[in-house]
């Protein structure tokens, strides 16, 4: 689990980050209760991708990088993607990480529209 320690540093991200870091925490619960089940859709695959993709989004947020944009942007889509597949599922896990990609989803959506194009 990636632990982000944001005390008092000033960022516009933080909703952001803190979007991301739930969505790492939810996703990789439901890849941890989905492995080993049958799936007929691409979760938990897309919990691995998704666990990825918003780490190396926390990076450049943390480091307030101008190429945080793009990832917020692949981000967003690899989420949307995730809260696809699960939201399939009955599972509380499933439920809790599509909730999680959405929100994350939307927090990435906001950031990438501070940016100039």
């Amino acid at each position: 689990m990636v632990t982000v320690i944001v005390s008092a540093m000033e960022t516009p991200y933080l909703d952001c980050i803190e979007a991301c870091r739930k969505c790492i925490a939810d996703c990789q619960y439901c890849l941890l209760q989905m492995s080993g089940n049958e799936s007929k859709n691409d979760c938990p695959l897309c919990c691995i991708l998704c666990i990825e993709s918003c780490t190396s989004t926390l990076q450049f947020l943390m480091a307030g990088n101008t190429y945080a944009k793009d990832y917020c942007n692949l981000c967003a889509r690899v989420c949307q993607w995730c809260a696809e597949q699960c939201a399939q599922h009955d599972h509380k896990h499933c439920e809790d990480c599509a909730n999680s990609c959405v929100k994350c989803m939307e927090e990435c959506q906001k950031v990438n529209m501070m940016f100039p194009n």
